[in-house]
């Protein structure tokens, strides 16, 4: 149910820091050993007040060892302060001593507010199977509990120390009055490869001045992520590290649960989903070496997941993908990639349309709109809409294409990324 109180949403801010009650701070520990002190690696995210806490998380096979950490902690059920995060190093791959690293990390924190170190989320992002420099991780994160601060420059500072192949920051701020009073939910974000999340996306962070039952913030969160950061492809691949982790602290005073009013609860929803969509956009946006952003639409098919089915076979699809780049609308490899993707489809009920401008309706193709496609395709954005005649389900997926310097730069790699 849409909201009918105004949402103002307000991407490129300060993120974490326009939420009342959060500090935060990044700041450079050459994590990577590059004699690189300027370009900041490590995150602190932290709330004055005690939080509640949610989380949705990789389900990779192989779990980086922050995402076990992590997962421990917040089935522990709280209360948290905070979040630490690094770039340049996933702590992935790494056995024994990369979960001693992580839990090391947590206790060091804790330690630095006389805080239990199941108050703190640890997060990483970056190369693979490379232990932790512990002594520059360790020595960076004192400067980050006394250099933590709530101004804006303080969260656009996390915001850039999270990154990686990431060309800029990604951060989002929503509020709304209710009830007389401003309240706020913003976020960060990371991501650009190994990018097709089933859960969240590589890393991603938000809060709140509500007060939130657990489970409320729970349920709240999953159904934001679920049609957001897991409705996004890239290039096909998923994570070791994925997290997405929202803390509420309470500042406001106002709490939203399951016996909130109805309205409170539709708005507290909505905000949580647009700031998501935001930050899951951004990501795909920023993909590596990225040129254009397609939305695939799958109406009509059989089932919602065969609508998945349909739109993932499209959006991944290398063939369609430099397609895409070549800003060729090639109409028969997205047929050819909805025919393969295991969905019931009959071809004489097949409808494809570039935006608004139909290429196939009945399985019948219209060679004398071409014109108008390839002016459609030649936009950095455009749509991509199947309707499959056969049921009701439906899927919305954000795809990017597939270009000359995204292989580039994935063939000339001389380290393991992937975090």
């Amino acid at each position: 149910m849409r909201s009918q109180t105004p949402i103002l949403v307000t991407p490129d801010t300060a993120g974490i820091t326009d939420v009342p009650g959060f500090e935060a701070a990044g700041v450079a520990c050459d994590i990577q050993g590059k004699n690189d002190l300027k370009r900041a690696d490590l995150a602190l995210i932290f709330s004055l007040r005690s939080c509640t806490a949610a989380g949705a998380f990789t389900t990779n096979a192989v779990k980086a060892a922050p995402v076990l950490l992590c997962q421990q902690h917040l089935a522990a059920g709280g209360p948290f302060h905070g979040i630490v995060a690094n770039s340049g190093n996933a702590n992935a791959w790494t056995g024994a001593r990369g979960q001693a690293d992580a839990r090391r990390t947590a206790e060091r924190l804790a330690a630095s507010f006389s805080l239990p170190s199941s108050a703190f989320f640890v997060c990483s992002t970056g190369r693979l199977g490379q232990p932790m420099p512990m002594d520059r991780v360790l020595s960076g994160l004192e400067r980050a509990v006394s250099g933590k601060g709530r101004t804006a420059a303080h969260g656009r500072k996390a915001a850039e120390a999270i990154l990686t192949s990431d060309t800029r920051p990604k951060t989002v701020s929503v509020s709304f009055v209710y009830d007389g009073k401003k309240h706020t939910v913003a976020g960060m974000a990371k991501g650009a490869g190994m990018i097709q999340p089933n859960m969240a996306t590589v890393l991603a962070f938000l809060a709140t001045d509500f007060s939130v039952p657990r489970s409320f913030l729970q349920k709240t969160l999953s159904e934001s992520v679920a049609g957001t950061f897991n409705c996004i492809t890239v290039d096909g691949d998923m994570s070791t590290n994925d997290t997405v982790l929202m803390l509420a602290n309470g500042h406001s005073g106002v709490s939203v649960g399951d016996k909130s009013p109805r309205a409170l609860r539709s708005i507290f929803a909505e905000a949580v989903w647009k700031a998501c969509g935001v930050l899951a956009d951004k990501i795909v946006s920023d993909g590596e070496k990225v040129t254009k952003v397609v939305e695939v639409r799958i109406n009509g098919a059989a089932s919602a997941e065969d609508a998945q089915k349909v739109a993932r076979a499209i959006g991944n699809s290398s063939l369609v993908k430099s397609s895409w780049y070549a800003e060729e609308p090639n109409w028969g490899r997205v047929a050819n990639a909805a025919g393969f993707a295991g969905a019931r489809l009959t071809e004489g009920k097949l409808d494809i349309l570039y935006n608004d401008v139909p290429a196939m309706t009945g399985g019948c193709p219209h060679p004398e709109l071409m014109p108008k496609w390839k002016e459609i395709v030649k936009a950095r954005r455009f749509s991509i809409t199947l309707d499959l005649h056969i049921g009701k389900g439906a899927f919305r997926l954000l795809a990017s294409d597939l270009a000359d310097g995204c292989v580039s730069k994935n063939k000339s790699r001389k380290q393991p990324q992937g975090g």
